[in-house]
């Protein structure tokens, strides 16, 4: 414990090679932390390293009050937490969209196959998304929350979820754009 107030007093003076010894051993056992709350290794890997990005970036004001480990399991838990809690909205989303009968969808099936190829693409085009863009988006489009709100809960600025949600948006525009350009 007492080396770890050490190498975190050393990393809030922008100690490098302090932050570098944390990031090397924590850094896989909290992977395999997070991968067993997702399920997959490549989530809990970007999970972790936003942890770890944050952790750097917010140095200066980061008040830790327990254990730096204890810290950063807590934080991994809960960012894994949120990861799985977004999937399932979004799951919940996807299946109501697929499971929505609209009757004039319904009488034109071309009309249909149609909007369910350009909802797949939508959906794909979602998943390219960083996770942290992704997450951001979602939230604010799918669980009409503010961005106020989704700052908060994410520890970030609102500018950047206003960034964010410009760059979101501006990706989608320009892929079905291009996705109406090839029809």
């Amino acid at each position: 414990m007492l080396d770890e107030l050490l190498i975190l007093k050393k990393i809030k003076e922008g100690d490098i090679k302090a932050f570098e010894e944390l990031f090397r051993r924590y850094y896989f056992p909290l992977c395999c932390y997070a991968a067993g709350i997702t399920g997959q290794m490549a989530v809990a890997e970007e999970i972790v390293e936003e942890l770890f990005y944050v952790l750097w970036k917010e140095r200066v004001r980061l008040q830790i009050f327990q254990s730096v480990k204890s810290y950063l399991y807590r934080a991994t838990r809960n960012q894994s937490l949120q990861y799985c809690e977004h999937e399932e909205v979004r799951n919940r989303y996807r299946e109501a969209v697929l499971n929505t009968s609209n009757p004039e969808q319904s009488t034109d099936p071309h009309q249909q196959m149609e909007y369910e190829e350009l909802q797949k693409f939508i959906n794909n085009t979602l998943e390219k998304l960083p996770v942290r863009r992704r997450q951001i988006f979602e939230m604010h489009r799918l669980e009409g929350r503010k961005y106020v709100e989704i700052a908060t809960q994410l520890s970030l600025s609102v500018k950047t979820v206003e960034a964010e949600m410009t760059k979101a948006l501006r990706t989608l525009r320009e892929e079905v754009e291009t996705y109406i350009h090839m029809k």
